[in-house]
């Protein structure tokens, strides 16, 4: 079962595709995001958040049910992004999160309406390491982030890791079991906030 583990859905549960087309992210992995994201940021309250490779969804709602303001999910299945709007519904953030039914690589080489704030990247494990690092560049040079955004990257432990894009800081690793996330913020500018460490278990 995966549900929403805070904020204002806190306790809701969601929709998960059967098969392997999609892997959701374990409660134990999703809290441990977001008491990393919510220590750096303080709140998610009014920040954007992009989730790429969205699957069900649980981690953008998650992060709308903990105050984001604008919650954009990318997901090319099609029975998947159907979903992904099924458990919008469930949790009362129809209206609030934009589900884009398309490849993450098409939808990066778009101009996006504003930057975001923070961004989350679950590829299919078998994903080559070459085409993650292909959507972090991306990211990094069709204004997608922030001056200080951060971007993590969901990983099985045995695959290689991401490249960041050259500007980027405080890159890191947190392994749980056979999940690694890893950690990156945007080249900053004078006015961006600074990057809190990521916390040890």
């Amino acid at each position: 079962m995966t549900r929403i583990i805070g904020g204002a859905a806190g306790g809701r549960r969601l929709q998960t595709s059967r098969g392997s087309t999609t892997r959701p992210t374990s409660d134990r992995v999703r809290e441990a995001l977001f008491s990393t994201i919510e220590s750096w940021c303080g709140s998610l309250s009014g920040l954007r958040f992009l989730d790429l490779y969205a699957g069900s969804g649980a981690v953008g709602l998650e992060a709308w049910s903990r105050g984001a303001g604008v919650v954009t999910l990318v997901e090319s299945d099609r029975r998947a992004a159907s979903l992904i709007r099924d458990n919008a519904r469930t949790v009362g953030a129809r209206t609030a999160a934009e589900v884009v039914g398309s490849s993450v690589s098409t939808t990066l080489r778009r101009v996006p309406r504003a930057p975001y704030d923070v961004v989350f990247l679950d590829p299919p494990y078998p994903m080559s390491v070459g085409e993650v690092d292909q959507a972090l560049s991306d990211l990094d040079g069709q204004g997608w982030l922030v001056p200080g955004a951060m971007v993590v990257v969901e990983r099985s432990a045995r695959t290689d890791a991401p490249s960041f894009p050259d500007g980027f800081t405080d890159v890191r690793e947190r392994r749980y079991g056979e999940t690694t996330l890893w950690y990156g913020h945007a080249a900053p500018s004078a006015a961006a906030r600074p990057a809190a460490p990521v916390p040890e278990e």
